[in-house]
C-alpha cells in the first residue's frame, strides 16, 4: 500500500466523489455565518445545516467538502496524549433527499480498499443494534464477513442532537495492530486501547424527534458522513499518531530545530512540543479567516492558543518569539487545500509576532505578581493560594493555570483547585448568557423560517433604483418585539407593520458592509413605506416596514421605488472604502487585510489589521492618495467571473465571506480591484472628496477609519466653520485672532497653576509639622497615619514625599475627603519594607471600609471610597495591619 501524504488524501477524497456525481466544494470559514449555536465551526456538517433543515436549497443534492475545524473541549488534555488536537480536517460526503445507505456503504468500502488500498481484513464495519439493513449491506452486497460486522447501542451508533433530524450510525474501524492494542484478553473493535481506531462514520438521517422520544420516518432521508483526514493519514502512513503524519510531522521537526529537543526525545519535552504543534496550526488557520486575538469570544479562544504554545516554547527554553516561524511551516505545508494560507501570508504572520510580544511581556507581569501572592502567603503561614487569586492571573494577565500550579509546587504551595474551578464557571456561565443560543441554527425562530425555501429573490439594482415586480410573500411582523414570531399572511393594511417579499428587487439588502436601501412600494391599492432591506437564508431578500396608506397583497403587482439620494450617497462611501484599502496598503504594507466595514450615506467606516495607531503623516498621505485617485476620474468596472479566475486576475477577497460560483469583481482603473456584491459609482470623480475624520484602535491588531465624502465633507466643513465663530464669540474674539486669544489665556491659566501648586507645597509643608505629633514607633519604624482633610490625590502624595524626607525609616498612611470623596493613599521607605511594611496591603485592607478599593506595591499604594464618615475606623484599622506588618 502507498504511503499517501494528507495533500493526497484530501485530493483523492474530493475527486472520488466528484466522480460520483458530488459537487466538490470548498471548505467553508471558521467563523459560522447566520448560526449562533456555535462559536466556532467544529464539524463538517456545521456549515450545511441550512441544507438539513431545508432553510436553504443546497446548490446540488450530492456535495463533498474537506471543513476546517477547531474544537477545544479538552484543551487541557491536548499534548498529554498523541491521539487528540484542536485543529483536525474533516472529510464529508453528504446527500440531501438523494442517495442512502447502500450507496454510502459502498462508496466508503470501495474508497478504503480499492481507491487507498487499505486492508479489507484490517477493517470492521460497525452498524446501530436495530440497523438491519445496514448490516445487510455490508455482509450482503460487500461481502464483510459477519464476525467483522459490530453491532452497538444507542450511545456509539446513533446520532442526535435533541429535537430534529437523527439516526443510526455505521462507523468503520481500522486494526494497527497488536503493538498499539493493550494486550487484554478480548481487545476487540470497541475497546478504549488505540489498536481499533475509527475512520469513517457514515449517519443516516432517516428520523424526526419531536423532543419526547417519539421517532417517525422522514421523508427526505440525508447522508452525513464524517472522515477526520488526520485519523485516516496514520492508518495509510502506518505512524503513531496525528502528530507523525507527513504534514505534522514537518511541524514536529521544525519544533525541534527551534528548541533543539528533537521530538520523541524526551517524553516530558514531548507535551510541550504537541501542544505547540497543535495550536500553531488553530492559530494559523483563525487568523487566515479574520479572527483576531481578543478577550472574549472566538478571539479569547485563539488568545488561549496562540498564549498556550508561547508558554510551552518558554518549557523548552525559546528566548524571544518563535511562532511566525512554526506558521510559515503550516502555510507551506497546507497551502495545497487552502490557498488563502498563503493570500494571507504577511497579515497571519504579523498578527502572531504581534500577540506574541504582547504575552512575553505580561507574563513577565503574571510571574511579578505570583511571587507578590507568595510573598504574602510566606509572610501570614499559610500554603495554599486561593483560586480567585490564581484565576485573575489567568483570565486578566493570560497567566496559564498549568503554570501557576508548577511554580506554586516548585515553591512548596498549592492552589485552591476548587475555587479557581468556581471562578471559571462563573466566567462560563456569563459567557453563555451573553451567547444568543436558541433552536438549531442558534436563533429566535420567526415567520420568516415558514417561507417556501425554494423562493429566492433576483437583485435587479445595479443600473437602476425602480422596477416592477409581484409580491410572493408578506409576512405580518412587529420586529420591535422580539417575542412576536410573526405569521405569513394574505394581505396587510394600513398600518400594519411586516415584510414584503417581491420575485425581483431594486433594493439592495444589508449585507457586506454595505447598509441596505430604503424606499417605498407602490400598487395599484396602496403604498408600503420600506425602512430597511434585509437579506434571508436561501436569498431572499425581505422589504421590512409598515403599509403607509391602502392594503398590498400577495400577487400584487408593485413598483419599488429605492430613495436615490440615499443609494448615490451609499455608493460614494463604499467605493471611496475599496480606495481606501488600496491606500492603507500601499502606505502600511501587505499586512492590512479588512475586518469589517459600515458604508452608508452619512459616512463609511472602515476596520483593517494593524498593529500600531497610524501617525498623522501616515493619515495625511493616505487621504493624498484616495483623493488623487477621485481626482483621476477612474473608471469603475464591474465583472462576473468565477472565483479562481477572480484571484488569478489579482482581486481582493474578504475574510469568512462565502462566495457563490460566480462572483463580482469591481475594478477602479488598475489602482483596485476586489470581490464585492454592493453597489457603487461609476467613476471615481462622482465621490467627488475624501475626508478622514478618525483613526482609533477597536481591538487588539485592528484598527478604524471613519471618514466621509461628496456633501458630507462640505457639510463637515460648514458645521466646523460654525463652531469655529461660536468659539470665538464666547472669548470675545474674531475668528482670526481665535489663535492668539487661546495663547494668552493658556500662559495665563499657567500662571494660575504654578502659583496654585506653590500655595499647595506651601500647605503641606505646614501640614507636614502639625501632623508629625501622630507618630507611632513601631520596631524602629515611624508609623504616621492621619486625616488631612480637603487634600486631593496629588497633594496627598505631596505631602507623602514631604513627610518621608522628615522621617527616613516610615510607613505613612494619609485619608482625605473632598465633596464626599474618599481618598487614601500610603508609602513606605525602602527600611520599613525590609521590616515587613507593605503599602499596597495596607489600602487593600482599609478601601472597603470606606466603600472603595485599590492597592498597589509596596512602597506606593492609593485607593478611593464613597464613605467619608468611616475614615476614622478605616486609619485605626490601617494602624492594626501595620502592627501585624512590622514586627
Amino acid at each position: 500500500m502507498k504511503k499517501y501524504g494528507v495533500n493526497e488524501l484530501r485530493r483523492m477524497y474530493l475527486d472520488y466523489f466528484e466522480k460520483q456525481g458530488h459537487l466538490k466544494m470548498k471548505s467553508f470559514s471558521l467563523v459560522p455565518q447566520n448560526d449562533n449555536s456555535v462559536l466556532i465551526i467544529n464539524a463538517g456538517m456545521t456549515p450545511l445545516k441550512p441544507y438539513f433543515t431545508g432553510q436553504e436549497i443546497p446548490p446540488r443534492r450530492r456535495v463533498c467538502t474537506c471543513q476546517k475545524c477547531i474544537r477545544t473541549g479538552d484543551i487541557e488534555n491536548i499534548g498529554k496524549t498523541a491521539r487528540h488536537g484542536t485543529f483536525f480536517e474533516m472529510l464529508g460526503n453528504f446527500s440531501f433527499g438523494d442517495y442512502f445507505k447502500k450507496e454510502a456503504i459502498h462508496w466508503s468500502w470501495e474508497f478504503l480498499t480499492k481507491e487507498i488500498g487499505l486492508d479489507e481484513n484490517r477493517l470492521f464495519p460497525s452498524v446501530f443494534q436495530d440497523d438491519d439493513e445496514a448490516w445487510n449491506i455490508w455482509h450482503e452486497q460487500e461481502g464483510v464477513p459477519a464476525d467483522h460486522i459490530f453491532r452497538f447501542g444507542r450511545e456509539d451508533n446513533f446520532w442526535e442532537h435533541g429535537s430534529g433530524p437523527c439516526g443510526p450510525c455505521s462507523e468503520i474501524y481500522y486494526d494497527r495492530g497488536e503493538k498499539f492494542g493493550c494486550g487484554k484478553p478480548g481487545c476487540t473493535v470497541g475497546c478504549d486501547c488505540d489498536r481499533y481506531m475509527e475512520v469513517w462514520n457514515n449517519v443516516f438521517t432517516q428520523f424526526n424527534n419531536d423532543g419526547h422520544g417519539n421517532y417517525t420516518e422522514l421523508v427526505q432521508k440525508n447522508i452525513d458522513t464524517g472522515m477526520g483526514l488526520e485519523r485516516l493519514a496514520v492508518a495509510v502512513q502506518d505512524v503513531d499518531s496525528i502528530f507523525d503524519v507527513d504534514t505534522l510531522a514537518a511541524l514536529t521537526a521544525h519544533v525541534g530545530e527551534i528548541t533543539g529537543v528533537p521530538y520523541k526525545s524526551d517524553p516530558k519535552a514531548d507535551v510541550s512540543i504537541r501542544i505547540i504543534t497543535d495550536h500553531i496550526r488553530s492559530v494559523t488557520f483563525m487568523i487566515s479567516d479574520g479572527i483576531m486575538p481578543s478577550n472574549n469570544g472566538r478571539g479569547y479562544i485563539l488568545r488561549r492558543l496562540l498564549r498556550r504554545a508561547a508558554r510551552h516554547g518558554r518549557i523548552l527554553g525559546v528566548k524571544g518569539t518563535f511562532l511566525a516561524k512554526l506558521s510559515d511551516t503550516v502555510i507551506d505545508t497546507s497551502k495545497d487545500g487552502y490557498p488563502e494560507l498563503d493570500e494571507k501570508r504577511a497579515m497571519i504572520l504579523a498578527v502572531i509576532t504581534e500577540e506574541e510580544n504582547k504575552f512575553n511581556k505580561t507574563i513577565d507581569t503574571g510571574l511579578s505578581l505570583l511571587n507578590d501572592e507568595m510573598d504574602e502567603l510566606a509572610k501570614s503561614g499559610k500554603t495554599v493560594l486561593a483560586g480567585a487569586d490564581a484565576f485573575r492571573l489567568y483570565d486578566t494577565y493570560g497567566f496559564p493555570r498549568d503554570l501557576t500550579e508548577e511554580i506554586l509546587e516548585e515553591k512548596g504551595y498549592t492552589l485552591d483547585e476548587k475555587g479557581f474551578d468556581e471562578a471559571m464557571q462563573n466566567q462560563k456561565v456569563t459567557a453563555r448568557s451573553a451567547r444568543k443560543t436558541t433552536n438549531y441554527m442558534g436563533k429566535e425562530a420567526t415567520a420568516y423560517d415558514d417561507i417556501d425555501a425554494s423562493l429566492t429573490t433576483k437583485f435587479v439594482g445595479y443600473g437602476c433604483t425602480e422596477n416592477e415586480s409581484k409580491v410572493v410573500v408578506l409576512v405580518s411582523k412587529n420586529d420591535q418585539d422580539e417575542k412576536d414570531y410573526g405569521a405569513l399572511a394574505e394581505t396587510m393594511e394600513e398600518n400594519e407593520t411586516g415584510a414584503v417579499l417581491t420575485d425581483e428587487t431594486v433594493f439592495y439588502a444589508t449585507m457586506g458592509g454595505q447598509e441596505g436601501d430604503f424606499g417605498e412600494i407602490v400598487s395599484n391599492h396602496g403604498v408600503f413605506k420600506v425602512l430597511e432591506t434585509r437579506k434571508l437564508q436561501g436569498g431572499k431578500v425581505a422589504h421590512v416596514g409598515f403599509v403607509e396608506s391602502g392594503s398590498i397583497s400577495v400577487g400584487d403587482t408593485v413598483t419599488l421605488k429605492v430613495n436615490k439620494e440615499n443609494r448615490e450617497s451609499t455608493c460614494c462611501n463604499h467605493s471611496a472604502t475599496h480606495l481606501l484599502q488600496k491606500a492603507l496598503r500601499t502606505v502600511l504594507g501587505s499586512h492590512v487585510e479588512q475586518a469589517g466595514s459600515l458604508n452608508n450615506a452619512d459616512r463609511l467606516r472602515f476596520d483593517f489589521t494593524h498593529f500600531q495607531a497610524m501617525t498623522a503623516e501616515e493619515l495625511k498621505k493616505v487621504e493624498e492618495i484616495v483623493n488623487e485617485k477621485i481626482r483621476e476620474a477612474l473608471p469603475v468596472i464591474t465583472e462576473e467571473m468565477d472565483i479562481e479566475s477572480a484571484k488569478k486576475k489579482g482581486a481582493m477577497a474578504l475574510f469568512g465571506e462565502k462566495y457563490g460560483a460566480s462572483v463580482r469583481v469591481v475594478s477602479m482603473g488598475d489602482f483596485s480591484m476586489e470581490l464585492c456584491g454592493g453597489t457603487h459609482v461609476k467613476n471615481t470623480s462622482e465621490i467627488a472628496v475624501f475626508k478622514i475624520l478618525s483613526e482609533s484602535g477597536v481591538a487588539a491588531g485592528v484598527r478604524r477609519i471613519e471618514a466621509i465624502t461628496a456633501s458630507n465633507v462640505m457639510a463637515y466643513y460648514q458645521a466646523m466653520e460654525e463652531e469655529y465663530k461660536n468659539t470665538a464669540a464666547i472669548i470675545k474674539a474674531t475668528p482670526a485672532q481665535l489663535a492668539a486669544r487661546l495663547n494668552a489665556l493658556q500662559n495665563e491659566m499657567k500662571a494660575l497653576q504654578a502659583e496654585n501648586e506653590r500655595l499647595k507645597s506651601e500647605i503641606a509643608k505646614n501640614t507636614a509639622g502639625n501632623i508629625l505629633n501622630n507618630v507611632t514607633v513601631l520596631n524602629g519604624i515611624s508609623v504616621l497615619i492621619a486625616n488631612v482633610p480637603d487634600s486631593d490625590a496629588n497633594a496627598l502624595r505631596t505631602l507623602g514625599d514631604n513627610l518621608k524626607d522628615q522621617l527616613p525609616d516610615s510607613l505613612i498612611v494619609l485619608a482625605s475627603a473632598v465633596d464626599d470623596k474618599v481618598m487614601l493613599m500610603a508609602t513606605a521607605t525602602d527600611s520599613a519594607i525590609a521590616k515587613g511594611a507593605h503599602a499596597g496591603n495596607v489600602i487593600k485592607g482599609i478601601a472597603a471600609i470606606v466603600g472603595g478599593g485599590g492597592g498597589g506595591r509596596p512602597n506606593m499604594a492609593q485607593a478611593g471610597g464613597k464613605d467619608a464618615s468611616a475614615i476614622p475606623a478605616a486609619l485605626e484599622k490601617a494602624l492594626e495591619i501595620a502592627k501585624e506588618q512590622i514586627k
